[in-house]
């Protein structure tokens, strides 16, 4: 017997758990067409249930049961799947079963929708590529974990996961357990979230009234409450609430007893300092103790009165200067230089070896070598001890020096970011508008307390609060800081601001469209913070590296120590090599600490994140948008660029220049068939003739068009429909020869005409008879040949794939100086050539800016998105050219050029210093020279080695664009 399937939609109380209904593109409409404000609620609290239902034969037995579900209350649709053997709650399954079908409950992938998020979580604790792959390792382990990334240069780890089978809190407990501190950053689930700090909270009944009160509003997905700072944590959907309505909610609840602000944020940067701050305290601690140490071991000696009082002796051969030096080394080795043994033995107890193991054992070696001396000299009345507190001591202040000034220029590497994130401003002004559009009231708001289609005030000289668009004014917005675009953009009534650019010289009110995480701001933010988090595959070298580092160097410590305390030990060496304060015991001790303390993993660790993290940083202040190091790799390799020609190589503003019509009829009727076929379309080209016949209805300011039925889109063709009864095509000639439709000879004269001007011609055939040629001409951005010539010159191979014609494509390549082209590609036929390139051996990159080049720009090797360009298009690209200009194709390979030799140059210093700084540390010079590097220098060396690699990254700050690009002026493109 058949199990059929029945799908059905019945409305339940709660909501969607961790599910969203949003999309995945952030400026596509979140509520299907159709779908009114007032059915949000609806939808928002709908779900799914499917059963198998057994017994069904055929489909009145399908229709039976469907129509007695439909009558259950709260039921919107049922649908039974006959050929899927298809069909939670118990009185469903038993309403099918009264109409005499067997019905079991269905819990499957397929109906339970996508579960997969993605969450940030910041990790305190870790110095090395060891303690990374540790937490990368412990992530990846657990069930239900897809993808784990985990970053040193930003201290933060990004997991794909799967929330129906692992909580994000398991994933924080995951971390925690390998000895780090973890702590949420966002959890990737698609709402809003604000944290609010509630003043005048006296007893939990208060802080439960509070909680029941925003509970009810609608909206409100979920709240997280810390009771002891008095702070409400809020996810929300910003359509149907906001930040304003809590505040309003919790101040009139309890008569006005309490007062609701916005909890100040403890971001990467308020972090950073702390850290900062704890390293700085930390090392001015040590100095207090170990500067007497130093003076006492090392300056006191020679001078006499002092020496003698230090020598002087207390029990047996002890003297004064050896237990002022062990009380003042012991608080550095066990209190300040606490933070290496946790570290050591986090790190022990998972079986891996980090920075922390070397200089916990480096230190102990010493500090315990000393200890035993000054024992033993207590105990004896003719053992003179020598101790090393001094090396202890200082070896430790040393490396949290070099610990403070490796955080200090870490921070700055992320830069970028804080830059951004200070482009909005601090308040906003929000009107009150009565229902005839006229403001009541003005009010100075927080800009944080902005909620969707709130209407803004902006001041001449003031930062644009929000995204959103102007309902009244005329001014000039400077969007530099977020595209790279030189010149202030005109807007009036209906244009689109960005949040975070500022006004130059008119009053504006906008309509709010985009808050909080959903800005514009946000989304490069995110953009740039994930970029920073994606590994380049470079670093993988590191990483195979950093798990044999660290046993490697304590093997070759203990070989050391071994090599020489034996070779003293047999007379290897002369006796006068031994210095007169140690014997050879103590001089093999000193060698062994030395190669322990010197070998830095740090540096190998930070070679790479470090410049791919300054790298994006200005690429993101230069309009560049680079998604990773796996984009910036592959960038600099690139040999091959294919560009697309509308609104890449040309402006992308095509505009209607000729018509010629082939039958008898008035143009503006020609024209309103022509648009309303092609108001459906988001091509470029259908743009320009929808414009171009609004110039018939110039009395209208938004004119309506007869509706297209059956209307289809051919991509790379054209379109087609039904239009008042006749039967329209639009297109190039391919589609008409498809539609056999006869194009005659004029027409084909027309079309050689206009493509031999580097035009694009359009056929068009109403029921089934040509009917007219439209010629389209879409000018080529300036100095794009320039850009052309300078690719070659970089010995990078331009080709051109176009979905236009031949003649137009073959025009528009020979003014730009572009050799090979390929004509009527369809998208799948660009991903093709794109893939023709990679197999001949070429690093292909693809430059294009609409829906039909995202096939493409997936399949390149690194996808360029034109910033004007579809969602789709952004979306699929590696990175993202803000300005829409040629040149920046050049900055982006120039500046992934740039950075990888900075990379490689962090790997040859890392790896330099550490080739020659073991050996000398080992001894090797000492008997040719009888230099030796004390364990105090080496741990010097060796902090200065990270602090070095991270100032190397740091100089790409200063990265300049390649001259050549400085006289080409592309900036301002405009088309009337």
């Amino acid at each position: 017997m058949a199990a059929k399937f029945l799908t059905l939609a019945c409305i339940r109380n709660e909501s969607f758990g961790g599910l969203s209904p949003r999309p995945h593109y952030p400026s596509m409409p979140k509520y299907p067409k159709g779908v009114s404000e007032t059915d949000k609620d609806v939808e928002g609290s709908e779900a799914k249930a499917a059963f198998s239902v057994i017994g069904m034969t055929c489909s009145a037995c399908a229709g039976s049961v469907e129509k007695a579900v439909k009558r259950l209350p709260g039921i919107r649709e049922a649908v039974v799947d006959v050929l899927n053997n298809r069909a939670q709650e118990e009185t469903i399954r038993e309403t099918i079963e009264d109409v005499g079908f067997e019905a079991t409950l269905i819990q499957d992938h397929q109906t339970t929708g996508k579960s997969s998020q993605v969450c940030r979580i910041r990790i305190n604790g870790m110095t090395c590529t060891s303690c990374t792959s540790t937490v990368e390792s412990a992530l990846q382990a657990l069930h239900g974990v897809q993808k784990a990334q985990v970053a040193l240069a930003t201290e933060e780890a990004q997991v794909h996961y799967e929330s129906k089978i692992i909580s994000h809190n398991q994933l924080l407990e995951a971390i925690e357990d390998t000895g780090f501190e973890a702590i949420l950053i966002s959890t990737g689930e698609d709402m809003s979230k604000i944290q609010l700090k509630v003043d005048g909270i006296g007893t939990d009944n208060s802080m439960r009234i509070i909680e029941n009160s925003l509970r009810a509003l609608p909206g409100v997905q979920d709240i997280d409450i810390d009771p002891t700072v008095y702070k409400f944590s809020l996810s929300y959907k910003p359509d149907m609430t906001g930040p304003r309505n809590f505040i309003n909610v919790i101040e009139s609840t309890g008569t006005g007893r309490y007062k609701a602000t916005i909890y100040p944020e403890g971001g990467r940067e308020v972090h950073r300092k702390e850290e900062i701050k704890q390293y700085y305290r930390s090392f001015l601690w040590s100095l207090v103790f170990t500067i007497p140490v130093f003076l006492t071991s090392m300056v006191f000696m020679y001078i006499p009165g002092l020496k003698h009082g230090l020598d002087t002796k207390v029990v047996n051969m002890l003297s004064i200067g050896e237990i002022l030096r062990w009380v003042l080394s012991t608080p550095v080795q066990f209190i300040i230089g606490r933070r290496f043994y946790s570290g050591s033995y986090k790190a022990l107890r998972h079986g891996s070896a980090n920075m922390d193991v070397l200089i916990a054992l480096g230190t102990n070696a010493a500090y315990f070598y000393s200890v035993y001396s000054v024992l033993r000299a207590a105990t004896s009345q003719d053992f003179k001890s020598t101790d090393f507190f001094e090396t202890s001591s200082m070896l430790i202040s040393f490396i949290l020096l070099g610990k403070y000034l490796e955080v200090l220029a870490k921070g700055k590497t992320s830069d970028a970011i804080a830059k951004l994130m200070n482009l909005t401003p601090d308040t906003a002004i929000l009107l009150t508008l009565d229902s005839e559009g006229n403001v009541i009231s003005e009010e100075e708001i927080d800009s944080r307390l902005i909620q969707k289609n709130d209407v803004i005030k902006i001041l001449p000289g003031a930062k644009v609060a929000s995204d959103g668009f102007v309902i009244w004014g005329q001014s000039h917005v400077n969007e530099s800081m977020i595209t790279g675009e030189a010149r202030p953009v005109a807007k009036r009534k209906g244009d689109t601001v960005i949040g975070g650019t500022v006004n130059e010289n008119g009053v504006l009110h906008i309509k709010a469209t985009r808050v909080g995480s959903e800005s514009a701001l946000s989304q490069i933010v995110q953009l740039v913070e994930s970029a920073q988090m994606a590994k380049a595959p470079v670093q993988k070298f590191a990483d195979r590296i950093s798990k044999y580092f660290v046993p490697l160097v304590i093997v070759l410590s203990l070989s050391t120590f071994l090599a020489w305390f034996l070779a003293g030990k047999f007379h290897g060496y002369p006796k006068s090599w031994i210095p007169s304060s140690m014997d050879s015991f103590q001089l093999a001790l000193q060698f062994g600490i030395s190669v322990m303390v010197i070998a830095c993993p740090c540096a190998l660790g930070l070679a790479t994140p470090t410049a791919v993290m300054v790298g994006t940083g200005v690429g993101a202040s230069q309009g560049v948008l680079i998604k990773g190091g796996q984009a910036l790799e592959s960038a600099h390799k690139v040999n091959c660029i294919v560009f697309d020609k509308t609104g890449t190589l040309t402006i992308g503003k095509p505009v209607v220049v000729n018509t010629r019509l082939l039958k008898n009829m008035v143009l503006q009727e020609f024209y309103e068939l022509v648009a309303a076929t092609e108001v459906n379309s988001e091509h470029p080209l259908a743009k320009a003739m929808v414009e171009y016949a609004k110039k018939f209805r110039e009395d209208e300011e938004t004119p309506t068009w007869p509706e297209a039925k059956d209307f289809i889109s051919i991509t790379g063709h054209g379109v087609k429909g039904i239009v008042r009864n006749k039967k329209i095509i639009v297109g190039n000639k391919s589609l008409m020869l498809d539609q056999n439709i006869v194009v005659p000879a004029d027409a084909e004269d027309m079309l050689g005409e206009i493509e031999a001007t580097a035009q694009t011609g359009i056929l068009i055939s109403i029921d089934g008879e040509m009917a007219g040629v439209i010629a389209i001409s879409d000018p080529l951005k300036p100095g794009a040949r320039d850009v052309i010539s300078i690719l070659k010159s970089l010995k990078v191979k331009s080709i051109m794939v176009t979905g236009d014609n031949w003649g137009t494509a073959n025009s528009i390549a020979q003014e730009v100086g572009i050799e090979t082209v390929v004509a009527e590609a369809k998208p799948e036929q660009k991903a093709e050539q794109v893939k023709n390139l990679q197999a001949s051996g070429y690093v292909v990159a693809m430059v294009g800016d609409g829906i039909n080049d995202s096939p493409a720009l997936v399949a390149a090797d690194v996808g360029m998105a034109i910033g004007a360009g579809t969602d789709i298009a952004i979306e699929a690209a590696d990175i993202v050219l803000m300005k829409s200009n040629l040149e920046d194709v050049i900055t982006a390979i120039d500046l992934s050029r740039k950075t990888f030799s900075r990379i490689r140059l962090n790997y040859i210093w890392a790896l330099g210093y550490n080739l020659l700084g073991i050996p000398i540390a080992a001894g090797a010079l000492f008997p040719s020279s009888g230099f030796r590097l004390p364990p105090w220098i080496a741990g010097a060396a060796m902090a200065a080695s990270s602090v070095s690699v991270v100032c190397c990254s740091l100089l790409l700050k200063y990265y300049q664009r390649p001259r050549k690009l400085d006289a080409l002026e592309m900036q301002g493109v405009k088309v009337e």
